[in-house]
């Protein structure tokens, strides 16, 4: 299959037939065409071993290991537009007499810009923040949670990190170093007092972000517009793009703290504060031989704590040069899922693509691996605001959307990293 109708069909299965039925269709064709690319990298293996590489066979190579690449995208569309399908369709209108009147006051503010006592709608329904800085209303908790979930679909840290809501602008954490001390004592012996544990204090601030969608008086006044679901679809992109950005690499300054931002260490060197990492054994990739001898010294890196609910992080440029390995038994390190709704596997652990992560390069950190949802840690301050604008942009009705979010390391001893390193 072309990368030209592999594109086309999976933007058709995404935006028109999202079901089970397609996501088992492309898991047996992904399947398949992994099976080929095993065949087809054994014959080149082969033919280099043998002294008789062929340019050829090497493109044939590289173009099924694309393909895979686009059917385990699509694979992973298909699963998160199923997802989405579900988002905003049971949760109704409130139960709560006041959240439902706040919900019908926002939806005659946003369509006619009526504000009918919002502000104090929000206090009784509790859904007030404490904090006005920009104008704009709270949005209705069922618009809040369409939203949410949406973004739960389409951010890969928000799968895989704790997301905390939380009502304040700083969520503080403390994490035990160690310390406490205990022994073994006779029936009749005494008990000396112990040393007792060591606490360090984490604190995690909230930034803002914002989108401004917008849309047309007619279409408002029409009353065609599904609330909830036409704000998660508009801010949905923006947010997760920016999150996501963030999540991996963001600064901590007006954004959240991003996972390769902190500084890092060998991990034979190992501190607290700091993120341990592992090499590749090549200056700006893997190592010529034996490559995949990395991902498991990375693997191992990890303590067997953390190990059970471990997964790995990487860009898809990078998992295609992963697909490539096998290990010391000439098994191929990558298997591709063995149920539609599952995700690929490297050493029996899941994979998951996000392509702010690095490319190989000398010292990069292109891999990471680890128990994400103990070691990174997002906070959302609760509400989504809205501003509605109707005089910047006539005829378009503006509506200044922005939400509240922190994130940052959690548990440092819970993600390795892998650095483009010799050593």
């Amino acid at each position: 299959m072309s990368m030209i109708n592999l594109n086309a069909r999976a933007r058709g299965l995404v935006g028109v037939r999202a079901d089970a039925g397609n996501a088992a269709q492309i898991l047996a064709e992904l399947q398949q065409t992994f099976k080929a690319f095993k065949d087809e990298r054994d014959k080149e293996l082969k033919d280099i071993n043998a002294k008789f590489a062929d340019v050829v066979q090497t493109e044939k190579v590289d173009r099924i290991n694309a393909e895979v690449t686009q059917l385990t995208k699509a694979l992973d569309d298909v699963n998160q537009a199923l997802a989405a399908l579900k988002v905003g369709g049971g949760a109704g209108e409130a139960a709560d007499p006041v959240k439902r009147e706040h919900s019908d006051a926002f939806k005659a503010y946003f369509r006619k810009g009526e504000q009918n006592g919002l502000r104090d709608l929000e206090v009784k329904a509790k859904l007030t923040t404490q904090s006005d800085p920009d104008g704009g209303y709270l949005v209705p908790e069922e618009v809040s949670s369409t939203i949410d979930r949406v973004l739960g679909t389409v951010s890969v840290m928000r799968q895989l990190a704790t997301v905390m809501p939380i009502g304040t602008q700083t969520y503080k954490k403390l994490v035990n170093m160690g310390g406490a001390s205990s022994g073994w004592v006779g029936e009749e012996e005494g008990r000396p007092e112990t040393s007792t544990p060591t606490l360090r204090e984490l604190a995690f601030e909230v930034m803002e972000l914002y989108a401004m969608p917008a849309t047309t008086r007619t279409m408002l006044d029409d009353g065609i517009v599904d609330i909830a679901a036409w704000l998660a679809d508009e801010v949905n992109i923006a947010f997760a793009e920016q999150e996501g950005a963030a999540y991996i690499s963001g600064s901590g300054v007006k954004r959240p703290r991003g996972l390769l931002s902190y500084d890092t260490v060998a991990n034979s060197s190992y501190a607290w504060g700091k993120l341990g990492f592992t090499v590749t054994g090549g200056a700006a990739g893997f190592a010529a031989s034996n490559p995949a001898d990395a991902l498991i010294d990375l693997y191992y890196a990890l303590k067997q704590g953390y190990r059970g609910s471990a997964s790995w992080l990487m860009s898809d440029p990078v998992m295609a040069a992963v697909r490539k390995m096998k290990d010391g038994d000439g098994n191929y390190l990558w298997a591709p899922p063995t149920a539609a709704a599952e995700v690929p596997t490297i050493l029996q652990k899941p994979v998951y693509t996000d392509d702010n992560m690095p490319a190989l390069g000398a010292n990069a950190l292109p891999i990471a691996f680890g128990d994400f949802r103990r070691g990174y840690l997002i906070v959302d301050r609760q509400g989504v605001r809205v501003l509605r604008d109707e005089y910047s942009a006539k005829p378009y009705v503006l509506f200044y959307t922005t939400k509240r979010v922190g994130g940052g390391v959690a548990n440092f001893e819970a993600i390795k990293l892998l650095k483009c390193a010799t050593g």
